[in-house]
């Protein structure tokens, strides 16, 4: 049969009228979620005014005192993910106390993310009594994730998110010291109050369990002046990894912000002597402040706990990595065997992309006791946010042990200072003047111990001046001493700065400390 125009449109029509090929009927499958979703909440929610004051808590919540909230805790045996057959678990924290802002946790199963419903069998309450019912949607006040890190048949903690945008996490043979956050903004106080941007939601993705050791965490920021979206990508290993992703949508002009804040604790040290009657020489979380400029130099600042408030900054372009560190590891320097001071982590951050010219500013406030956090760092952009704009960066942040390998030159092993005369002399040497001496070991040193004579100390002092300098080996760390003595009217400040050299050729990282003269 011929086929006409007319036949092929009434067989076309029969097609398509055949049940076989109808289209199907019912919702279509959602998209799994994705980084994207958080994204498009933070932008929706940067459009809208922030909501100043959480909502009340249950009564029974709102006036737990200290004890009280600590009696609270997740009950191991009901930890989630345990079904997904993966190495991870997830546990809850109570609300009350100190966290009065309920935060929506997440766990994303096969692309769906799903609310985790408050249910008071997943708590030991203690001696805490809890006696009206609280509502399903009543939320958490943070949560935190268990691995193997550190006894294949032990689920030790991992990572904990809790309070603020705080969160800590751990490498095997550690112990929790300083702390990571999402965002500081004010955090120098020109003027304005500090603002502390919280987590107000988290989506816990469950990775397969014939995956690699990896689970993903997505976070939704909110605060006075900006909301933002973030991504963690956390590989558990002997120092622990987190890929973080952010896109951040300000409110309100946004003059001082902080990228990838990292908050310590350093209350003294050798170069910081405070107490004489205590059993312990030293007490900190971090030692020092290192950084690795956009030009290349490695730059260690020790950390001291100043009189009055001391901001240092560090102008840099496209820095390659900064972190606060625990270099001593060394149990005898701290003889606290509750606090275990030498197995805090250090968080070492690296920049991903350009994060172009701005400056890591370091803030030092006085404490004390070692119960306050008084150490804070974190990267400044130049040029202010604004409303309107979209911002977004990435970073990885490690939880490190060991620093002997991040660098191949010397590295700065202690600072100690003293007064400005000759060792064992009962003259007092000038008043005006102090001597500080620095321990670099590492790198090449020692190769240069046979013949010290080729190896010279750089000093310099923006304020004052240099007297005096002299280098001498130190088979104790298998490098040299460098010292000098700075001459400063009293009262006032310098920042100091010194390196050691052979020829033309820099041997160590650039040791940098302030001083204010008595």
């Amino acid at each position: 049969m011929r086929l006409s125009r007319r036949n092929l449109l009434e067989a076309v029509a029969a097609l398509a009228a055949t049940p076989a090929l109808a289209q199907p009927s019912g919702p279509p499958t959602p998209a799994p979620f994705r980084y994207e979703d958080v994204v498009r909440r933070a932008r929706e929610l940067a459009s809208v005014a922030f909501e100043a004051s959480a909502p009340p808590l249950p009564e029974p919540l709102s006036r737990l005192d200290f004890d009280a909230y600590r009696d609270i805790r997740f009950r191991p045996d009901r930890a989630l993910l345990a079904s997904s057959g993966g190495p991870f678990r997830l546990q809850l924290f109570h609300l009350g106390f100190l966290y009065q802002r309920p935060v929506t946790v997440n766990v994303i199963r096969d692309g769906v993310p799903t609310p985790i419903a408050y249910q008071p069998q997943l708590f030991d309450y203690g001696r805490t009594r809890i006696e009206r019912p609280l509502p399903v949607n009543v939320g958490f006040a943070g949560f935190r994730l268990h691995y193997p890190l550190n006894d294949p048949r032990v689920f030790d903690e991992l990572i904990a998110f809790l309070g603020s945008s705080y969160f800590r996490f751990l490498g095997r043979d550690q112990r929790y010291g300083l702390s990571a956050r999402g965002l500081a903004v004010n955090a120098l106080r020109n003027g304005e109050p500090e603002e502390f941007p919280y987590f107000r939601e988290f989506w816990v993705d469950i990775p397969p369990p014939s995956g690699p050791d990896r689970i993903l965490v997505y976070g939704l920021l909110d605060g006075p002046s900006v909301a933002g979206a973030y991504r963690f990508d956390l590989y558990p290993a002997v120092e622990t990894t987190i890929d973080v992703t952010a896109t951040l949508f300000p409110r309100r002009p946004m003059p001082s912000v902080g990228l990838a804040p990292l908050t310590s604790m350093f209350f003294e040290g050798e170069n910081d002597r405070r107490r004489v009657d205590s059993f312990r020489p030293e007490v900190h979380d971090s030692d020092g402040l290192l950084m690795h400029t956009g030009a290349g130099e490695w730059i260690w600042r020790p950390l001291h706990n100043p009189a009055g408030k001391w901001v240092s900054a560090f102008i840099d372009n496209n820095p390659r990595g900064f972190g606060l560190l625990q270099r001593d590891r060394t149990f005898e320097n701290y003889q606290d065997l509750e606090s275990v001071y030498h197995l805090r982590p250090g968080y070492w951050v690296e920049p991903t992309g350009q994060w172009g010219e701005g400056r890591v500013e370091l803030i030092e406030l006085p404490t004390d006791n070692e119960t306050m956090d008084n150490i804070v760092a974190y990267w400044q952009p130049r040029s202010p946010y604004e409303p309107g704009q979209e911002i977004a960066f990435g970073y990885r942040l490690r939880a490190v042990t060991a620093t002997d390998d991040m660098h191949p030159g010397g590295k700065v092993a202690n600072t100690f200072q003293a007064p400005a005369k000759a060792s064992g002399s009962a003259d007092p040497g000038d008043p005006l003047a102090r001597r500080f001496m620095i321990d670099f070991a590492g790198g090449n040193l020692g190769f240069y111990l046979p013949d010290p004579g080729q190896v010279q100390v750089v000093p310099w002092t923006s304020n004052g001046r240099i007297t005096h300098t002299f280098v001498v080996p130190n088979e104790h760390v298998r490098g040299f001493r460098a010292a000098f003595d700075v001459r400063l009217e009293p009262g006032q400040s310098t920042d100091l700065r010194a390196f050691l050299k052979a020829g033309n050729k820099a041997l160590t990282e650039t040791w940098t400390f302030p001083w204010t003269a008595p």
